[in-house]
Parts: C-alpha cells; structure tokens; sequence
C-alpha cells in the first residue's frame, strides 16, 4: 500500500475510515525526515503490515494533526487505531517504527 499524504483538511477522516494507522509527521526543512521516507514507503509495502494505513503529514502545515499526536521532534511516528491515538515516538530508527506498529 503506497503512503498517503494528509492534511488538517482530511486527517481526522483518515484516521476514522481505517481500522490501524501510523503517521510519519515531517518537514519540509527536516533532513532525517526526508532520510527515512523511502523506509517508510518500504515498510507500507511490506506483507506484514497490509491491513495497515500508512499516512504522511507536513507536521508545519497541519497543526490540528500534529497535537492529536503530541508531536514534540521530528521525524515523528504515531499510531492511531479506530481514530483513537495509541502511542508516539521520535524516531529515525526504523527498529522504533517497526515496533510501533506491532504495537497495533
């Protein structure tokens, strides 16, 4: 499954239309975020993880988005299940990441 892009605009609805989410929230200006996209599109197309949503957001331009998960650093990962936010955690580790999603 390929990682969607999301806004404050349609964010909340993503989160509610999909049962398991993670969210790579990122910056335009943030190196380690542009570092681990390509392990973030690898990881949404990995078996493992198929029933799972994959979702960027510009944590600069969403706001909203960004304090459901209580952003505090970037790359910042976080998991949403049935729209309800689950765990987060700044990361450029993709051991990290993987945990977080087992965690769904």
């Amino acid at each position: 499954m390929a990682v969607e892009l999301k806004t404050d605009e349609d964010f909340k609805e993503a989160i509610s239309n999909n049962d398991k989410v993670v969210v790579k929230y990122f910056a335009d200006w943030c190196g380690s975020c542009r570092l681990f996209a390509p392990k973030f599109r690898r990881l949404s197309e990995d078996d493992r993880f198929e029933n799972i949503t994959f979702l960027d957001v510009n944590a600069e331009k969403s706001p909203d988005a960004r304090k459901l998960a209580g952003v505090t650093n970037l790359p910042f990962f976080a998991t949403f299940k049935n729209g309800e936010f689950l765990s987060g955690q700044a990361t450029s580790k993709e051991e990290a990441v993987i945990e977080l999603i087992n965690e769904l």
